[in-house]
């Protein structure tokens, strides 16, 4: 149920009507282990914009967090079938908060609980780029070996994350 203003872990009282997403996203590993990113539309009405994110998105009314990250990610984000590779649940559940434009305009605060999978495909990164492409709100995919993402423009949870799931190095 949305609620309206507040205080956020920020310390800022928004102004904004608030409404709560469960958002459920996917850690895509390649066969010679690199991670698919997306980065978001700058001028997009998502969240986090112009930022490096692993792809996924809002859970639908009565939708399970598997159904949701198959959608998010195969129809949406990036056209890839997770429904044939195991999705393994992570413990990790997060939350978070950020501006939104929806599509009528309004700008709201995006209360986000983030919940996430780790998916293991048996191509190479070189051959999956052929199957990708960016949709939703992304403008660009890369696939990141783990050395490389803490140079990505990465908000400063997701790093966090990365590093308590090990996928730093």
């Amino acid at each position: 149920m949305p609620r309206v203003g507040g205080t956020f872990r920020d310390g800022h009282d928004s102004g904004y009507r608030e409404i709560e997403r469960v958002i459920a996203s996917a850690a895509i590993f390649s066969s010679d282990g690199k991670l698919l990113m997306g980065r978001k539309d700058p001028h997009g009405g998502g969240v986090y914009p112009d930022m490096w994110h692993i792809p996924g998105g809002g859970r639908e009314n009565g939708e399970s967090l598997d159904d949701a990250v198959i959608r998010e990610v195969g129809q949406e984000v990036v056209g890839l079938d997770l429904a044939k590779y195991p999705r393994k649940p992570l413990p990790w559940v997060d939350r978070g908060s950020a501006l939104k434009t929806l599509p009528t305009g309004e700008r709201v605060r995006a209360i986000m609980i983030f919940h996430r999978f780790e998916v293991h495909l048996d191509e190479l990164a070189d051959e999956l780029t052929k199957r990708v492409m960016p949709g939703s709100d992304l403008i660009e995919l890369r696939w990141v070996a783990k050395e490389e993402l803490r140079t990505l423009a990465a908000e400063s949870d997701i790093n966090k994350w990365f590093a308590d799931a090990g996928y730093l190095s």
